[in-house]
């Protein structure tokens, strides 16, 4: 059972990272700072540091949390899906859709303000694209058990990536750059599948 101190601890690390996740949305990260991250909990500046150390690693700790959001909603639309291709889709719209009223994404991807915070999606992204990938691969050998756990993961690392250049250039609707990741993905899925399952036909 959790403690009444856990519980607390929990309560505060997330008063701070929801009101971080703000300041970010309205100021991007160079307009951050610590003290106004306190100022908006109710605590003192001390306090944000004890929990978190230094803004590099309170930023990082608000885009994990973000990231969380998102495969948690991915996760849910995946166990209902009939097939892997249903699958990729559902993921694929739901990350864009939920990304452009996602305030921090939203800010990260059409503010000026917010143009500082576009690198943890894209080049400081790789935690977030490792935990995506990682939740993918193994949704998709859940679909596709004859799928070896390296084509898996190329799979979804491909899927996560894909997702990430729709969203962050945005020319198509949610359905329509699922549509066009599907497409993509359909004829390896059934070369990895085959190749998986029969490797000495592959030869």
């Amino acid at each position: 059972m959790t403690s009444f101190t856990d519980r607390v601890k929990a309560s505060l690390r997330e008063a701070l990272l929801e009101a971080a996740t703000e300041l970010l949305a309205e100021r991007g990260y160079a307009g951050l700072r610590m003290a106004d991250v306190a100022a908006r909990s109710g605590v003192s500046r001390q306090t944000v540091y004890n929990e978190f150390g230094n803004k590099a690693a309170l930023v990082q700790a608000v885009a994990l949390r973000t990231a969380s959001e998102f495969l948690d909603g991915i996760r849910q639309r995946v166990e209902v899906a009939e097939d892997l291709l249903t699958a990729i889709h559902r993921a694929v719209v739901y990350t864009i859709e939920h990304a452009r009223e996602n305030r921090l994404v939203a800010a990260a991807l059409g503010t000026e303000a917010g143009e500082d915070l576009l690198p943890l999606l894209t080049t400081k992204g790789e935690p977030i694209l490792t935990a995506a990938a990682e939740l993918a691969a193994g949704q998709y050998l859940e679909f596709e058990p004859e799928l070896s756990p390296a084509s898996a993961a190329l799979l979804a690392e491909t899927v996560v990536r894909l997702s990430l250049s729709h969203l962050t250039l945005s020319t198509h609707s949610a359905a329509e750059a699922a549509d066009a990741v599907v497409a993509v993905l359909e004829p390896a899925i059934a070369r990895f599948t085959a190749q998986d399952s029969h490797p000495s036909t592959m030869e």
